[in-house]
């Protein structure tokens, strides 16, 4: 029997339901619908991206929700529902002086409770646990607002050390966290960092669709990645400067130009300008749909994870390593405060020449028996565990 079961959670955070990339927040809002009733609040529209992104499908949406043309209120599946607020939001991220950014921010706040609890009333939820995934700003009051049973913040990622989040976040991240009835954090690093402010915060793993990333027969190899020279050493996920070192695979494809470097997904402005663009041995294959990824995973020799050294990075769970141990490939990546719970799984490198010498011993060493451990080790990581975790934790303070 789950810990918590047949109660009324509400999810707001910043991924929107219909993002087309992979979201903690929407598993950890499907795992949690299996036995409760959950209501995820996508972010609402502000004013600046429903004049700049006007002309794209997810904004003619939620245009349509604020017109009345269309139903906000959508139900994804048994227990479960997704909710597109009827409300435009100001854009107030560039004001830099903090009384007037909390002032505005405040009656955004206001606005968006109000729009929330439309759909609460709807679907006439009770005593409801508000799960906030990191939404600093948007759903700084709404604990006040909403009156939740219980309010749960969850980091993931080190929010304030980008500078979108990082001149106000600084401020509202510790207070939100601190007033918070409980946090919990995929890390221990960043559980460590809410316990400074909270001491009810706590560690909770993560999770990882392991019906996306299977190695069977049915997963055939894509002719993008099969018609490439072989020994390929492949990252898949999106190719972003702050969250990946750029030298170290310019590092393995120069030194080694007779392996193919295979980089799957979108890019931002620093990559596409990027030297590799010039260098044969390297691949940009472009974003794919999740669907698609597995079947890419098992193109490579040795999957990648390169990861850049800084604030924001430092401290993560990587995702990423769970997905391609699942596949049981080798995974070479890079020494972060969050990779020792790998550490018998995997290769681990702190500079960029280390990556030359383990991605060697990661092609030379591959058998299925070390598969094998590398495919139940990642199985051991889903997202059933990471809810269970957070309920015992939501548990634990509610005895309190």
């Amino acid at each position: 029997m789950p810990i918590i079961e047949n109660r009324d959670i509400v999810v707001v955070g910043q991924q929107p339901w219909d993002t087309p990339i992979g979201s903690n927040c929407k598993d950890l809002a499907m795992e949690f619908s299996k036995h409760n009733r959950v209501l995820y609040i996508n972010s609402p529209l502000d004013r600046r991206t429903k004049f700049q992104q006007r002309d794209t499908e997810s904004v003619k949406k939620r245009i349509r929700v604020l017109e009345g043309e269309q139903d906000g209120l959508e139900e994804i599946a048994p227990n479960l529902w997704a909710y597109y607020p009827d409300v435009v939001l100001e854009s107030i991220n560039f004001i830099k002086w903090t009384p007037i950014f909390r002032w505005l921010n405040k009656v955004n706040n206001k606005r968006f409770a109000i729009s929330i609890k439309k759909a609460i009333s709807r679907l006439d939820f009770q005593n409801i646990i508000l799960f906030n995934d990191s939404d600093m700003f948007r759903s700084y009051h709404l604990k006040e607002l909403l009156n939740p049973r219980i309010s749960v913040y969850y980091s993931r990622d080190n929010m304030i050390a980008t500078p979108y989040w990082g001149h106000h976040g600084r401020h509202l991240e510790p207070e939100l966290i601190k007033k918070s009835d409980l946090c919990v954090a995929n890390s221990i690093y960043l559980a460590n960092y809410c316990k400074k402010y909270n001491p009810n915060s706590f560690y909770v793993g993560q999770g990882c669709d392991f019906e996306l990333f299977k190695n069977d027969d049915s997963v055939q190899i894509p002719e993008d990645v099969a018609d490439i020279q072989r020994p390929i050493l492949g990252f898949v996920g999106a190719l972003l400067s702050i969250r990946l070192d750029e030298n170290i695979l310019l590092h393995l494809a120069e030194q080694r130009p007779d392996w193919s470097i295979v980089l799957v997904g979108p890019e931002d402005d620093e990559f596409r300008a990027s030297k590799l663009h010039q260098l044969k041995n390297v691949y940009f294959l472009g974003a794919k749909k999740p669907a698609t990824l597995a079947a890419y995973i098992k193109g490579f020799d040795v999957c990648l994870n390169p990861q850049a050294l800084n604030p924001l990075t430092i401290g993560n769970y990587p995702r990423k390593i769970d997905e391609y141990l699942a596949m049981g490939k080798p995974v070479l990546a890079t020494k972060t405060e969050a990779i020792g719970i790998f550490k018998d799984y995997i290769y681990i490198a702190e500079t960029r020449e280390d990556y030359v010498t383990l991605a060697e011993k990661a092609l030379t060493g591959y058998n299925e028996a070390l598969a094998n451990k590398r495919i139940a080790f990642a199985q051991t990581h889903t997202w059933e565990k990471n809810v269970e975790e957070i309920y015992r934790a939501i548990a634990q303070i509610e005895k309190t």
